[in-house]
């Protein structure tokens, strides 16, 4: 019996790191996913585990090029953004893989903005609300100036899609996707890197650029295999709508964070939206495509922890809920927040917020639940504003974790009737959009 021809993909989370093989009408084969615990940087904060990263991807790789069922024709890499990998003149990383929650001094911050004509100024310049490490250009101020011992051996600064391209076909490229998001390296309207990149004498570190639908090789010990360049998952998990669909849409893609994508908007970015996350990305092709980012994944995960321990309830709970609008109606009648938020600022989109949790006016979980749920999509619903409300569409497709959450969909539906909700086709769309990168002639 012939194996099938596939497509490769890596797809790495924050949280769960996914392999996939997809046949040659793009259909999932064969998937397999590892979850990996985090390691301290030198400053004892979380960092991505990199080294057995590299190494659970590679055995990954080399099993299934050593399948009796599949034949691999391509490979790709789907991230998440806002990570960068530092490697000295031979490739080997020089740093940890720095996560973007790690606290950036206040002091070196202030000055970096004064340097480069104050905050707003700056943000609208790179379509990036000021966001610290998760403005991952800033990462190599951050050394440059923290750890100089560290900087000096850097040569060469890879976005993570395109290292992990690197660590299988040894070409070093830069990629729209990466760069484009919310890194703080870009001059929208220079088209090129920001003047702080030359005056910090960092250009040197970024490979080339090159289009996101180029294809190099693994090297031979693993195949001479066609391999894309990688991709940042959230511009990879719109590419699948893109081609299925001829008339506006948008599309929030949900996970740690929901990311809400509007690719008919191209207005500018106001002062306002910087405040409240909205931003640009660039597209494959390097065009700006308009969004706003919400942390929900994270948030969710923190209260619904939280409430389980309250109410002692066992895990999953929250997974067995329907929909049940008399539930909604009530938790919605009343006006006063119930819950403080750890992650979101419900006062940067002019919404009210508690400064401390009340749970003890709920009976049981299910109202406690829904009452988060309630509040938490007031605070989406205005996120999905600020892309659709200047370049209205008729249909929100929802793809990632919360298509899944039924409470979350219908809540979305009710506060927004003029949108058609679908969720999605593409439950692995930042996969499949990656498999299609490197299908694209």
């Amino acid at each position: 019996m012939s194996k099938i021809p596939v497509t490769a993909v890596f797809d790495i989370g924050k949280t769960n790191k996914k392999f996939f093989l997809f046949d040659d009408n793009l259909t999932e084969v064969h998937s397999s996913y590892v979850r990996l615990d985090p390691i301290p940087d030198e400053d004892d904060f979380p960092s991505e585990p990199l080294a057995p990263l590299e190494e659970w991807m590679l055995k990954t790789f080399r099993e299934a090029l050593n399948s009796p069922d599949f034949q691999i024709k391509k490979l790709n890499f789907s991230c998440h953004g806002a990570s960068f990998v530092h490697t000295d003149a031979a490739g080997n990383p020089v740093t940890p893989l720095y996560d973007y929650l790690k606290p950036f001094p206040e002091e070196l911050l202030s000055r970096f903005y004064e340097e480069n004509g104050g905050r707003m100024t700056f943000c609208r310049a790179t379509s990036s609300p000021p966001l610290a490490m998760l403005n991952s250009g800033l990462q190599l101020y951050f050394i440059k100036y923290t750890k100089p011992e560290l900087f000096k051996n850097i040569k060469h600064s890879f976005h993570f899609p395109q290292y992990l391209s690197y660590l299988f076909t040894g070409e070093m490229v830069s990629d729209y996707t990466s760069i484009g998001c919310h890194t703080g390296l870009w001059d929208y309207e220079a088209n090129d890197y920001h003047p702080w990149v030359d005056r910090e004498e960092i250009r040197g570190f970024f490979p080339p650029i090159v289009p996101g639908n180029t294809l190099l090789k693994t090297k031979p010990e693993l195949g001479n295999i066609l391999c894309g360049i990688g991709v940042h998952d959230s511009s990879s998990a719109l590419l699948p709508y893109i081609k299925q669909e001829t008339e506006p849409f948008a599309l929030l893609s949900t996970g740690t964070w929901a990311i809400c994508i509007n690719p008919s908007n191209k207005t500018k970015l106001t002062k306002k939206e910087l405040k409240r996350d909205c931003l640009q990305f660039l597209s494959i092709t390097g065009e700006p495509i308009k969004i706003s980012r919400l942390f929900i994944g994270e948030e969710h995960k923190y209260q619904v922890e939280k409430l389980y321990e309250y109410y002692q309830m066992p895990l999953g709970t929250y997974k067995k809920l329907k929909f049940n609008a008399t539930l909604f109606e009530k938790v919605k009648e009343n006006k006063s927040k119930r819950f403080h938020f750890q992650y979101l600022k419900p006062e940067d989109y002019g919404l009210d917020h508690t400064l401390e949790s009340s749970w003890e006016v709920f009976a049981e979980f299910n109202e406690a639940y829904y009452t988060f749920m309630h509040e938490l999509t007031e605070l989406q619903v205005a996120a999905i504003r600020l892309v659709v409300d200047n370049a209205p569409v008729d249909r929100l497709f929802i793809d990632g974790g919360f298509n899944a959450n039924d409470i979350f969909v219908e809540m979305l539906r009710k506060k927004l009737p003029q949108l058609t909700i679908i969720p999605s086709n593409f439950p692995n769309g930042s996969a499949l959009g990656a498999a299609m990168l490197v299908s694209i002639e």
